[in-house]
């Protein structure tokens, strides 16, 4: 079984580019407000998940392992 990953994006620096939408559309969604939301908190470990997290613009979306809350992404330094 793989990874789970708990993703979350901080609504406050969201900045509504859309970009994690256009790469990852199933995983996230803009609300009225043109704010990102994850369509799932929880989600499989996925190279666009991935992607769309090291593509936003502003680093509004933090990926971490589901049950241990290691992060992903950012990277922890």
């Amino acid at each position: 079984m793989g990874d789970r990953w708990r993703v979350e994006v901080d609504r406050g620096v969201c900045i509504g580019s859309g970009m994690c939408v256009n790469t990852a559309p199933s995983a996230f969604r803009l609300d009225s407000a043109r704010q990102s939301h994850p369509v799932v908190s929880a989600v499989d470990a996925d190279e666009d998940v991935l992607a769309a997290a090291e593509g936003c613009p502003v680093e509004a979306i933090a990926i971490a392992l589901r049950d241990s809350g290691e992060a992903v992404f950012p990277p922890e330094e």
